[in-house]
């Protein structure tokens, strides 16, 4: 069995592309956008960074194509189902219930004979 060597990947670089994509994200957090575009541009960027994460540490850059399709696919159904499950937490459609009013009743009275 043939072990196929790679070569060693530069994991300065890479600390230094994730140190740089998180100085994004903060700068993202503080920036006056919409707080909808805000979460959007975090989500991608924390995708970003877990695909580099993968590919370097995880060594799957340098595994067979199929072994990351593996992988990739767990991210893309949890990613379709944020998406897909967003239109129900939507607080500006939330109704709060209407408070009902007591019904009045009669307090029992007591019948001495």
């Amino acid at each position: 069995m043939s072990q196929e060597t790679h070569a060693e990947p530069n994991y300065l670089g890479v600390i230094m592309i994730l140190t740089a994509l998180t100085l994004i994200e903060v700068a993202v957090v503080f920036a006056p956008l919409p707080k909808f575009s805000i979460g959007i541009l975090l989500v991608g960027l924390a995708l970003t960074k877990a695909i580099i994460v993968a590919a370097y540490f995880m060594h799957l850059k340098f595994e067979k194509r199929t072994l990351a399709l593996i992988a990739a696919t767990p991210l893309v159904l949890c990613t379709l189902l944020m998406f897909a499950l967003l239109p129900d937490n939507n607080p500006k459609k939330y109704v709060p219930p209407v408070p009902q009013k007591p019904v009045a009743t009669e307090a029992p009275t007591a019948e001495h004979s």
